[in-house]
Parts: C-alpha cells; sequence; structure tokens
C-alpha cells in the first residue's frame, strides 16, 4: 500500500489542517509502504507570496508535522521542489488533461477570485501538479481533507487517459476522507472552512496558540441564538463546534450533544476551547523543541527527497518511455 499526500507550506498550521489532514498522515505512517509526505512549495508560488519567507514556512511545515508524530525514518518526508520530477511530470499529464477540466475545478475559482493583481497560469495549473504529486509515486491512497476531493478525482481521470493513451503506467489513487472532522470551519463564519488565507485571524486555532488563546476564540465563536447543543442546517457555529469536541474527546457527535444537553452555549464552549487546547498541547511544545534547530531540519527534509528521487526516477523512465520520449537524465542534486 502507497500512500502519498502534500501540505502547503502557507502561515503557520491551524486546527482544520491538524484534524481534517495530518492526523490521517499519521494513520497512514502505520499501513504505507511506504508513506510519502511532501510540502509542497512549488504549489505555494500559484497565487501572490513572500519568496524571503517561503523557506521559513517549508521548516514551520516540517517541524509541526513531526512534532504531531511523523517519523522521517517511518516514512518519506521532503520539500516539494527539491524532487524535480514533480514540475517536469506536471508538463507531460498536461497532454493529457482536458482543458475543460481545469476550468471546472471549485479552488481555482474561488482562488482567482481572491487575487487582485494577476491570475497565474500555475494557479490554472494547479490541479495538474498536484495529480502529477501523486501519480509520480504510483500512489494507492491520499489522505485529504473533504475540500480535495474533487481535485483527486481529476488525478484519478488523468492517470485513465494517460493510460489509454500511453499504456499502463500510473496507478489510479483512492482519496481517504477522515469519517469525522473532515471539514473544520471558520470559528467567526462557520458556513466557509477554516483556512490560512481566508477568514480572520479570530476565526482560525493554530495548533500553536496558547491554551489561553484558544479558550477566548473559541468562547467569541459566532453560534446562532438558540441554547441547545444540537446540530442542525441552520445551527452551523454550534454543529461545527460540537464536530471538533467529539474529535478532540473521541467520542460520537451523538454522545457530544447527550452529555451537554440543557447545559448553554456558555458551558459548552469552555468545554470546547479545553479540549483543543489539551489536544494541541503536546503538539504545541515538541513542535517548538524541533523549531529550534534549523540545519537537523534541512537535513531531513535532504534526506527525505533522496528516498523520494528512488521511487520518482524509475517512474518517470517508465513515463518516458511510454510517450516516446528521450532517454531522461537524472542529476543528483
Amino acid at each position: 500500500m502507497r500512500i502519498f499526500s502534500g501540505i502547503q507550506p502557507t502561515g503557520r498550521k491551524h486546527l482544520g489542517n491538524y484534524i481534517g489532514a495530518i492526523r490521517g498522515y499519521l494513520d497512514g505512517q502505520e499501513r504505507g509502504d511506504p508513506a510519502v509526505y511532501c510540502i509542497v512549495d512549488l504549489h505555494a508560488t500559484s497565487v501572490a507570496y513572500e519568496p524571503t519567507a517561503l523557506p521559513a514556512y517549508v521548516l514551520d511545515t516540517a517541524a509541526m508535522l513531526m512534532a504531531a508524530g511523523l517519523d522521517p525514518e517511518r516514512c518519506v518526508l521532503f520539500r516539494q521542489s527539491d524532487v524535480a520530477e514533480h514540475s517536469e511530470l506536471c508538463w507531460l499529464l498536461a497532454s493529457v488533461t482536458a482543458y475543460g477540466d481545469l476550468q471546472r475545478m471549485h479552488q481555482f475559482k474561488e482562488k482567482s477570485a481572491r487575487e487582485q493583481e494577476l491570475v497565474r497560469t500555475s494557479l490554472f495549473l494547479y490541479p495538474v501538479l498536484q495529480a502529477a504529486d501523486i501519480l509520480l509515486y504510483k500512489t494507492d491512497e491520499v489522505p485529504v481533507g473533504d475540500d480535495q476531493r474533487q481535485h483527486v478525482e481529476l488525478a484519478r481521470e488523468i492517470a485513465r487517459r494517460f493510460n489509454a493513451t500511453y499504456g499502463e503506467v500510473l496507478v489510479e489513487p483512492e482519496h481517504v476522507i477522515p469519517t469525522s472532522g473532515a471539514r473544520i470551519m471558520d470559528l467567526q463564519e462557520p458556513e466557509a472552512k477554516m483556512s490560512t488565507t481566508g477568514g480572520t485571524e479570530q476565526g482560525r486555532i493554530y495548533i500553536d496558540d496558547e491554551p489561553g488563546a484558544i479558550v477566548k476564540k473559541v468562547k467569541r465563536a459566532q453560534t446562532d441564538s438558540g441554547s441547545e447543543i444540537a446540530r442542525a442546517r441552520e445551527k452551523a457555529g454550534i454543529s461545527n463546534l460540537i464536530e471538533v469536541y467529539a474529535v478532540a474527546r473521541g467520542v460520537a457527535p451523538e454522545e457530544v450533544e447527550r452529555e451537554f444537553g440543557g447545559q448553554g452555549y456558555g458551558a459548552f464552549k469552555q468545554a470546547v476551547g479545553e479540549a483543543i487546547a489539551d489536544l494541541l498541547a503536546p503538539v504545541r511544545e515538541r513542535y517548538r523543541e524541533l523549531r529550534a534547530d534549523e540545519s537537523e531540519l534541512e537535513r531531513t527534509l535532504a534526506a527525505g527527497a533522496d528516498r523520494a528521487r528512488e521511487i520518482a526516477v524509475p517512474v518517470m523512465d517508465e513515463v518516458h518511455e511510454a510517450m516516446g520520449l528521450g532517454r531522461s537524465v537524472r542529476h543528483p542534486r
């Protein structure tokens, strides 16, 4: 079973990243042979960003993943731009990607609407690069949040079309989405997903937030005017908090509703804030230890890139041969 997932190095990681993606990485680490995890800095260049800040964000992300439990000895953890085969395969897969498919990508529509000065071609091609990330490792499973379902489906379609055109080379991956916590919502805008780039600071709980700040943010979370602790379409805010508490405590949402029946929003928000703080505390403490040693983080990413290349290079050789291209020459960094 080969498992792959990528994570953006844009900004501090938040509760939605942890519950929706990173926890799935830990499960994949136990089952994958290997589990391959990529910090996708090339994807970060598809929107406006600060080049001088990006290297530090990559190290932040590496430290956070390791603090959450990823062990570079038991999985492959690396920086995307260190493995040139990702960008090469993206170009080659563009030859079997329908323009119309890319036009229908929800995230392109959402992100392009936020770009004020320039909508980059790389943003349009983002799903092709994501498909290359996945298909380069002949991935069986992709642990992702619910918002990435469409992109994994496109990767499957690209693999099918490539194999139909050039011969059976690539593997069609399956997405694996958490049964609970797949989509954690913004505390201030509970109709929108918690996001690094959207919403407000008060709507996001960062993994490295102090416990007091976490409880304060939860207490200020937007909810409806009622008092019943129950999930409902018209109660987006309280439904989100029920989901978060259920994940943090490892119980079913129905059990949360029974536990807090009749207690009101104030007591429930306090309990949710404390549960989140308890969940994130060991990750936050370990992160601070790891992040202090930048040279060790760089060494870890370089070693991971070497291991990733051992898998990627033979796949690219197969792709070159299938497409009738010249013999690929791989130069170690």
